[in-house]
């Protein structure tokens, strides 16, 4: 499981990065305050459009490890092709939700200043919404395969050509104009740009080894194939999208306060998700190594692929809250030297040590049920833990008890706790459901054999 997930949660980490040296760049802008706000609304805008349509291929983990697990290369193949067909109709729905969701900001009273730094910002990250898709469904693909390394390079290069063109057209070098925070959003487009070029040599190169041709199979759309992709990637999708839309809301929460509250809770954010990062990549690997289990109708060994993947999940995390507790003023001060959003930015950080343990539990499990096709329940919860429990909570806390973006984020903290606990009790029953279902298929056979 390590050393699946090793890589993986490097990659993670590189993705995150991204996010981050974007934010540390702009945040030594003048107007440091008002441009961290900027891309931080700009910035979950799109990815709450963005990474929905993303999560749509995570069906790959599972027909693309299950495939690999039994041998099949052909029909992984199969699944690729059939996913891109899912990539080319979806890009142009979602840059369309990505600018009215832009141009319907200042109907919800964003500060000014913050709304002026967000739209540029969010038209340029707009146009990377097909190489991000591409993105997806190559990475799905070839992790499925245990080919993460290549996955790990990309990434984590991408962030040397990102940080390149933040110092070139934040600030104007190299001859090109001062963009300021659009700027930040054309870097983000040109490396993801070059993290999908790179993993498709990556297929190209493997299909070539394997002698099993990408293109060689059929091209006309499998119909079938698509629904049943669909059928395990929607319910997953809406699970993403419940969850980056909770954030999204709170984030557009808010907004409706200071600079200083928007920059602090985009600190804190970026924190947390960076920590996120680890078990997110340590929950890919869950589904690779039970898909793989199951395709090899070994439903023994994919119980425990999942439980390895949930502790190393939960031990990394506690270990994140730790941190979170001892040092949050270093961690702000690594963004802003702004008093007000120090003070604040502490608060928040010690509410995500407490629902460190819990964020850990809900992603591991989800992946792991993902593995074993099982992407409905992992939505219901997160439909009552974060939109039923969480967020009418955080909104009574944040404006009525008037805790502001303290408050709000309690209300998040709670319902991770809810949803963490629910999802690893799910994962349980759904193991004894896969062995007792395994032996009865022995049994049938060992029955019509005549033994």
């Amino acid at each position: 499981m390590f050393s699946l997930a090793g890589p993986l949660v490097l990659a993670e980490i590189g993705w995150m990065a991204m996010g981050i040296v974007d934010t540390i760049m702009v945040g030594h802008m003048s107007n440091s305050a008002e441009a961290i706000g900027g891309t931080s609304l700009g910035g979950v805008i799109f990815y709450t459009a963005g990474i929905f349509g993303g999560a749509l291929l995570f069906s790959l983990d599972t027909k693309v490890s299950q495939s690999f697990g039994a041998g099949d290369l052909a029909d992984c193949n199969h699944s690729l092709l059939s996913a891109l067909y899912i990539v080319f109709p979806l890009t142009p729905v979602i840059m369309i939700c990505v600018w009215l969701s832009g141009r319907a900001l200042p109907a919800i009273h964003v500060n000014p200043g913050v709304l002026g730094q967000t739209l540029p910002f969010l038209t340029a990250m707009n146009w990377g919404t097909f190489p991000l898709l591409l993105y997806f469904a190559f990475r799905r693909y070839l992790q499925a395969m245990n080919l993460v390394k290549p996955v790990t390079f990309a990434l984590i290069s991408a962030n040397v050509v990102n940080l390149l063109f933040d110092w070139v057209l934040i600030y104007g070098h190299w001859g090109f104009r001062a963009y300021g925070v659009a700027g930040s959003g054309w870097s983000t487009f040109l490396a993801r740009c070059y993290v999908a070029i790179v993993l498709f040599a990556t297929i190209v190169w493997h299909d070539r080894r394997q002698h099993v041709r990408l293109l060689e199979g059929r091209l006309r759309p499998d119909l079938e194939r698509i629904r049943e992709l669909l059928r395990i990637g929607l319910p997953a999708a809406t699970q993403v999208l419940l969850e980056i839309g909770v954030f999204s809301a709170a984030t557009a929460l808010i907004a409706r306060l200071s600079p200083a509250s928007i920059a602090a809770h985009q600190i804190a954010l970026n924190c947390a998700s960076l920590t996120y990062m680890v078990p997110l990549g340590i929950s890919s690997a869950a589904a690779v190594r039970v898909g793989q289990g199951l395709g090899r109708r070994d439903a023994a060994a994919a119980g425990r692929a999942g439980w390895t993947a949930i502790a190393l999940g939960a031990g990394f995390m506690s270990c994140a809250a730790i941190v979170f507790v001892l040092a949050p003023r270093a961690i702000i001060r690594l963004f802003s030297p702004d008093p007000e959003v120090m003070r604040i930015g502490v608060l928040l950080l010690f509410v995500a040590a407490a629902f460190q343990l819990f964020d850990g539990l809900q992603t591991v499990a989800t992946g792991a049920l993902r593995g074993a096709g099982e992407t409905r329940m992992p939505m219901l919860s997160s439909l009552i833990a974060y939109w039923v429990i969480g967020l009418p909570l955080g909104y009574y806390f944040g404006f009525r008890r008037g805790l502001g973006a303290f408050g709000i984020w309690l209300g998040l903290a709670l319902s991770l706790m809810v949803l963490g606990s629910a999802l690893v009790l799910v994962w349980r029953g759904k193991v004894k459901n896969l062995i007792a279902a395994e032996l009865t298929l022995e049994r049938g056979k060992l029955l019509a054999a005549g033994y």
